[in-house]
């Protein structure tokens, strides 16, 4: 296995070797990959928000615009050939009726942009067609898989969403930041969940052991930058 640790980088981010391929986590959280000119994010959850509203717990309609405008700062830092949404990219199958005109309109130029492919998640396996963009259940490039569930066992390539992984960090003092992460062990990563109203798990969750059971690299995610965490400075959550 094999890591390839940067600090702090001109795009805010750090890299990563994954399955013999060079990656780098970015702060936004999301996944570049250059020399495909590939950007990928995962679990955007459009239309969140509403979704919660429509079943009567009132929150803030805002989620979908801040979480495009923070998509359309990167690729337009970025200019990238591709674009690989991970799944879940829309909440709900209601979603796309709730969306407001101008985040409809915002949608279509991001994906009028690239090549734009949708991957089939649990919450949207088919996103509406009138969005742009194609879709696909699962797309290999090269040495990586992409997918949106983590599937059971080894799986050397594999690029997933699905899990929100957050990392509590120990620092000095005993000190503790919990944050958004990019969680691998050289061979497979599981995203971030891009979205704007999206919880996380923590990656010593029981759910990560079957795809992380010896080695574990957390890119926890800051204001501006990715900083990268060993297994010995991760805690789990506490439990109240």
């Amino acid at each position: 296995m094999q890591f390839s640790l940067a600090s702090r980088t001109e795009t805010g981010g750090a890299d990563l070797v994954v399955s013999g391929v060079q990656l780098r986590a970015l702060a936004c959280g999301g996944l570049w990959w250059s020399e495909q000119q590939l950007l990928v994010v995962s679990d955007l959850h459009l239309e969140k928000a509403s979704s919660y509203a429509a079943r009567g717990q009132m929150l803030p309609p805002y989620d979908t615009r801040a979480t495009l405008a923070r998509l359309a700062q990167q690729m337009e830092a970025l200019q990238p050939r591709t674009v690989i949404s991970l799944g879940d990219s829309f909440h709900d199958r209601g979603a796309r009726p709730r969306m407001a005109a101008d985040d409809v309109a915002q949608v279509r130029r991001l994906t009028s942009a690239c090549d734009w492919i949708w991957i089939e998640g649990n919450h949207d396996p088919k996103p509406p067609e009138d969005l742009g963009g194609r879709m696909e259940a699962e797309l290999a490039i090269g040495a990586l898989t992409f997918r949106h569930i983590p599937v059971d066992g080894a799986a050397p390539g594999e690029v997933a969403g699905h899990l929100h992984p957050c990392a509590r960090v120990v620092g000095r003092g005993g000190r503790t930041v919990r944050a958004r992460c990019f969680a691998t062990d050289g061979e497979r990563l599981v995203m971030p969940a891009y979205g704007a109203l999206t919880g996380g798990l923590n990656v010593l969750d029981a759910a990560f052991a079957p795809l992380f059971p010896q080695r574990l690299l957390a890119g926890v995610i800051g204001r501006d930058s990715v900083y990268l965490a060993g297994r010995d400075s991760l805690a789990p959550d506490r439990a109240f």
